[in-house]
């Protein structure tokens, strides 16, 4: 299972949300080995003024951060990273300066989907990757 969520200003986020959205499945699909239809992402699209950032970023600032259930090998976090990366700076054209991401985990008990517990649940594709 994993969450994505994504912060930018909304002037430079909205009208890329979809493509953006395509660009983060592609890297978790290639690097997770996530099924093509396990997406969960939301956006969040800031006021200029609630979106302070580090000098030398532009407008086009993105955080990513990517909930897990813990599981994922170092290498497998650093591809994915690694992918994110290269994958929105060549198709969106975001530097990698103006991109941030975070991975968080947590222990397959601190979920609930589907009504179940996330330790309980049966899923169509591997955690230790």
């Amino acid at each position: 299972m994993a969450q994505v969520k994504i912060f930018g200003i909304k002037e430079s986020l909205n009208p890329i949300k979809q493509q953006l959205s395509d660009v983060i499945h592609e890297c978790v699909v290639e690097a997770l080995q996530f099924p093509q239809d396990k997406r969960a992402h939301r956006f969040f699209s800031l006021e200029k003024e609630d979106m302070i950032y580090p000098s030398g970023r532009t407008d086009a600032y993105t955080i990513i951060e990517i909930t897990l259930i813990t599981g994922r090998t170092i290498e497998t976090k650093k591809k994915l990273i690694r992918l994110l990366f290269d994958s929105i700076q060549e198709k969106l054209q975001i530097t990698h300066q103006d991109i941030e991401v975070c991975i968080y985990e947590s222990p397959a008990c601190n979920w609930g989907f589907r009504g179940q517990h996330g330790d309980e649940v049966t899923l169509n594709y591997t955690i230790n990757v």
